[in-house]
């Protein structure tokens, strides 16, 4: 994933003459001091840049000179943090960021007062420097990030808790912006529901890279089988899962596929990929892609199934709020008369750790009974682990010409289920609900997830800063 590099921030400590120049310097100390021990590094001005000696902004000239520092560090900052030890100097911070230019999300943190210490020498007022502070952010249309309380001490645990929360909606924001996703292969025809328009993405800055899927055969033909590629990708695979001894020959040409799709991704520079997993592979080559799209995600490089490029950019999203695989998924059978529950699954591309076992590979269930059980090795079989998940959905809507999209939360149960392939028996609250504005929307029948609860930061992500439509499930 390429935000795994250490992200770094633009960071505005905001102040006024008349307040005591101390309050601004012991923020400035305990602020970066955060960020080096949250493993961030920072872009700031030299405290004796200003007349506090404290790096702060107290005038217009200030801000420009900030607003070049930023300009000569922009391939560097993935987001601006503006600090307030007091009321803050408004002109001069707005036109740090407004110079600039950077486009990139913007955190707003204010200290609290306390109440014995409110005299000139001690007072803050950032309080109500922080709602000007906003207000300018509003008047010059940008969008901002607050934090969890509307002032707190830097001292605070929350401090650390609100820039990591920012740190991910940073890495979806920028992340997503640049999005290179491969289409590998033409959608199946009897998939009409993963149908994306490739340039309502482009106008969020998701660029569709796509292939042939006969050009990933081809090479994947011309790998000889003593390729030390190959051999290295065998053994990684049964590494990765178990494989039955009777398709151990089957694994030379799964392995071939895997390899020549990972080169392709490698040479185009994608972020996430769409494969056409069903059927066109199984029939002209002789082996299902699931294995291979379960890896990728294991490496944080998502791949959805159908060539479902909307999927795609969901999954990659959600990789990119928790720094965790993603996978994609059925909204698939209801679970008994529980209507709250809902058995997601798919033919088997999960993460391998999404699994509570070990994997194991088989062959497609439904495929494998049309065109032969040989020809579609490669599936993996594994039952999820339990525990709290985030959902996501992207969809771009060519009639209203925008891109809509919905998030949630949810847990992953141990309830037993006799279905093959990567099987989630999920519970959701008020799931019928859900399911009835998936339908009313015209939303696919594919849904992201991955573990932990990001729907806060996809919610800061897509709706504060990509402008995208947003429902968000509770």
């Amino acid at each position: 994933m390429k935000n795994r590099k250490t992200m770094c921030f633009g960071v505005i400590i905001g102040t006024r003459a008349y307040f005591n120049s101390e309050l601004a310097r012991d923020v400035r100390r305990q602020l970066l001091k955060t960020l080096t021990d949250e493993g961030y590094s920072y872009v700031i001005l030299p405290e004796d840049a200003t007349p506090t000696g404290s790096s702060s902004i107290e005038t217009r000239e200030d801000g420009l000179k900030c607003a070049a520092l930023f300009r000569e560090n922009r391939d560097r900052i993935d987001g601006i943090i503006v600090s307030l030890p007091n009321f803050g100097f408004e002109i001069g911070i707005i036109n740090a960021i407004s110079v600039a230019g950077l486009e990139v999300p913007v955190l707003v943190q204010a200290c609290d007062d306390e109440n014995d210490k409110v005299g000139l020498d001690s007072r803050r007022d950032a309080f109500c420097g922080k709602i000007s502070v906003c207000n300018n952010l509003y008047q010059y249309g940008i969008p901002f990030t607050d934090t969890t309380l509307h002032t707190y001490s830097v001292y605070s645990a929350l401090l650390a808790e609100d820039i990591n929360k920012f740190a991910a909606v940073c890495r979806v924001v920028n992340g997503l912006r640049h999005a290179r996703i491969g289409a590998i292969g033409a959608r199946p025809a009897g998939f009409q529901t993963v149908r994306a328009s490739e340039k309502i993405l482009q106008a969020s800055g998701i660029t569709v890279v796509p292939v042939d899927l006969s050009e990933i055969l081809e090479a994947a033909r011309k790998i000889e089988n003593t390729d030390p590629c190959l051999l290295r990708k065998t053994d990684e695979i049964r590494e990765y899962a178990t494989v039955p001894q009777e398709y151990s020959e089957k694994l030379i040409v799964q392995a071939k596929f895997g390899l020549a799709t990972e080169q392709w991704i490698e040479a185009n520079e994608v972020d996430a990929v769409a494969i056409q997993c069903w059927d066109s592979l199984e029939q002209h080559y002789g082996c299902a892609a699931c294995v291979t799209m379960s890896m990728l995600g294991e490496r944080l490089l998502p791949a959805a199934c159908e060539v479902d490029i909307a999927g795609a950019v969901s999954m990659y999203a959600l990789t990119l709020a928790s720094g965790r695989p993603s996978a994609l998924l059925d909204w698939n059978n209801n679970f008994a008369e529980d209507r709250n529950k809902c058995v997601c699954t798919h033919c088997g591309n999960f993460p391998k750790s999404f699994v509570m076992n070990d994997l194991r590979l088989g062959t497609l269930g439904v495929l494998g009974r049309t065109l032969g059980k040989v020809n579609t090795f490669g599936a993996v079989y594994g039952k999820v682990e339990q525990g709290g998940f985030t959902f996501f959905r992207i969809s771009t809507d060519d009639t209203a010409g925008c891109i809509k999209s919905y998030a949630g939360g949810g847990m992953i149960t141990n309830d037993p289920y006799g279905m093959d392939g990567c099987i989630a028996v999920t519970k959701v609250n008020n799931l019928q609900t859900l399911m009835k504005y998936i339908c009313r929307n015209g939303f696919e029948h594919h849904v992201a997830m991955c573990r932990g609860d990001v729907a806060e930061v996809l919610r800061e992500a897509v709706d504060n800063y990509l402008g995208w439509k947003l429902y968000v499930h509770c």
